[in-house]
């Protein structure tokens, strides 16, 4: 196996907001908004035009990045694995990645990794393995330097299915409805992860809303005849809650 790897990162800079769906709402708005946007590519047919995530979040014992994001810290920054199965299979991709966030804007950025080098970022033991492997590679080292300083540690599971709509007129401009998202403790994106999983905001979708500069009016007046208002939602603090992992003291 060739331990130098040299991948490519994928850069995002956007806007992101949040809106709480129940199920009335949901179905409501998917309807309207399929009349001006469309599902994107990498959607199945058998899971409902969607598709699946599951993320590890990485973290450390004093739950701080669950507490930088609980008491609205404006610049703040978050790691973590992402895949699209609950089982490993050939082809399946796998990301590091990591979100900052700087008030309402939004920076991610990842590298696709093999399987073969996930230990390395999950088990502190093999981290220092980690620069020689990915050998000048910026986010490897941040991820690293931050892992070391915070003690950071794949610490809980979170997994949801993506409905995607993308705009034909505003490749910028995208709509991704999230359910059934669930919570469990985890230290591996794949193994052991037939323990008891925990609904997160049960009856209710997350509607996230990315852009570039502004959303367009069609949009926005989707958004005032349902009465949305803009919330903060985290997907990891709702995963940290729920598993008993931290308590919101606010």
């Amino acid at each position: 196996m060739d331990f130098h790897v040299t991948p490519q990162t994928e850069d995002f800079y956007r806007y992101e907001f949040k809106y709480l769906l129940n199920l009335d709402q949901r179905e409501a708005i998917e309807s309207e908004i399929s009349q001006f946007m469309s599902y994107d590519g990498h959607v199945h047919k058998e899971l409902g035009n969607a598709y699946y995530i599951r993320s590890l979040y990485f973290e450390n014992d004093a739950a701080t990045n669950f507490y930088e994001k609980i008491d609205g810290l404006q610049k703040r920054n978050k790691f973590r694995l992402r895949t699209y199965g609950k089982k490993f299979e050939k082809g399946l991709p796998i990301f590091l990645e990591e979100k900052n966030r700087n008030g309402d804007r939004i920076h991610k950025h990842r590298i696709k990794i093999d399987y073969d080098h996930m230990n390395y970022f999950c088990d502190s033991s093999l981290r220092y393995d980690l620069c020689n492997i990915f050998p000048e590679v910026d986010l490897v080292e941040q991820f690293f330097f931050e892992a070391t300083r915070k003690m950071l540690k794949p610490t809980v599971l979170v997994d949801y299915i993506r409905r995607p709509f993308i705009s034909p007129y505003d490749m910028n401009f995208r709509v991704t409805i999230d359910s059934n998202l669930m919570a469990l403790r985890g230290d591996s994106l794949f193994k052991s992860t037939e323990g008891n999983w925990l609904y997160c905001l049960a009856g209710y979708t997350i509607m996230e809303v990315k852009f570039h500069r502004r959303v367009p009016a069609w949009f926005h007046r989707i958004l005032q005849a349902h009465n949305l208002r803009r919330l903060s939602i985290s997907k990891f603090v709702q995963g940290m809650k729920k598993t008993g992992l931290a308590v919101d003291l606010s």
